[in-house]
């Protein structure tokens, strides 16, 4: 059985420091693969405190990597509390469920935020309490003291797993920490909040990340999962997504295109699941999962759903709960992605050539 740990943490924030106290005692987060994958679960927006059933129908898919894309726990109050003690007693009430500590006990996890864990719904680079929810977060998902994540604002950082030809790059994106605040109409929007603003001045990584991941795009690799909080692809609505800073979305997009190997991208956040496929101009597709909610889709928490379009979306989306499911067949050059349920039933699905 795996033991538990005591994470020590130096912190300018009493409180912080006592509420870290609460969360010390978590079971050691599995180190990551020494070798290639081939089966990746994807899932955001995890309320610790509705059921987490959903998490034992992952752990027994056995997945060799689990990918958690942002929101993973929900603090019950965001009132930009400069200690973010409603946000530590969520990670503690994560750290305590049985499921999950099932699931970490036996499964490696990767994880970026979203706005829920980084402190304030739909806060950007403004938030005034980034560091404190950086070291929350660094010290509950026992990020490496030596990751290059730990001496650099942002939580940005990738892992590169396996070998040619099966080496995979996990690229896990920053949407948060350096975003511009996003622009609202003048006037009520029914699927959203938000409009775009083709500003220059806009970013969402900032200069450093973006700097940080051309480095990254041009290493060598098969494989490239780029995981974005937010959605990259969609078009259908109005919430935040990367379509609201148009020329941020187009500067990605370029990167994609010139970068070698398949990339998907990954992304959470909207409460409902669903396939996204850009054609490109060399005849293939740029194509995004987005997997949301493991536990609070919008089956359940909205009353009259808006129904998503959009000329990327690939079939309706799935509103229940859901995780994604990545897997390469590697001898056969094959990727398989799905969408699938609480049951483990797939729902959505796609097969791409490597």
């Amino acid at each position: 059985m795996i033991q538990s740990t005591t994470l020590l943490v130096r912190l300018r924030w009493p409180m912080v420091a006592l509420l870290l106290a609460a969360v010390a005692t978590i079971s050691d987060a599995l180190p990551l693969p020494n070798q290639g994958v081939s089966r990746i679960a994807v899932g955001s927006c995890l309320d610790p405190q509705e059921p987490l059933d959903i998490l034992n129908t992952i752990d027994r898919a056995q997945p060799e990597l689990m990918i958690m894309s942002g929101d993973n726990v929900y603090a019950e109050d965001e009132s930009a509390d400069p200690e973010l003690a409603s946000l530590a007693t969520a990670y503690q009430t994560l750290a305590a469920a049985p499921a999950f500590k099932q699931l970490r006990q036996s499964t490696p996890i990767l994880a970026t935020w979203d706005d829920h864990d980084y402190g304030l719904n739909d806060a950007g680079g403004e938030f005034p309490h980034k560091t404190q929810a950086k070291t929350l977060f660094q010290a509950f998902w026992q990020i490496p003291p030596e990751d290059p994540s730990r001496t650099r604002p942002g939580i940005y950082r990738s892992v590169m797993l396996g070998d040619p030809p099966e080496r995979v790059q996990v690229i896990l994106l920053d949407t948060r920490s350096f975003r511009s605040p996003l622009k609202k109409p003048w006037l009520p929007l029914l699927n959203g909040r938000y409009i775009p603003q083709d500003a220059d001045d806009q970013s969402m990584l900032g200069d450093a990340q973006w700097l940080w991941l051309e480095r990254e795009l041009s290493k060598p690799a098969d494989v490239r999962i780029l995981v974005s909080s937010v959605q990259v692809l969609a078009e259908g609505h109005n919430w935040e997504a990367w379509r609201m800073l148009p020329k941020e979305r187009t500067k990605l997009l370029d990167m994609v295109a010139d970068a070698t190997g398949r990339v998907i991208i990954l992304s959470g956040d909207r409460h409902l699941a669903g396939l996204y496929r850009l054609p490109q101009s060399d005849g293939g597709s740029l194509w995004e999962l987005t997997s949301s909610s493991l536990n609070l889709p919008l089956s359940k928490i909205a009353t009259n759903i808006t129904r998503e379009t959009g000329r990327h979306l690939v079939d309706d989306p799935f509103y229940d709960a859901n995780f994604g499911w990545i897997e390469f067949d590697w001898h056969q050059r094959i990727l398989n992605l799905e969408i699938r349920d609480e049951n483990n039933q797939p729902v959505r699905q796609a097969k791409l050539p490597l």
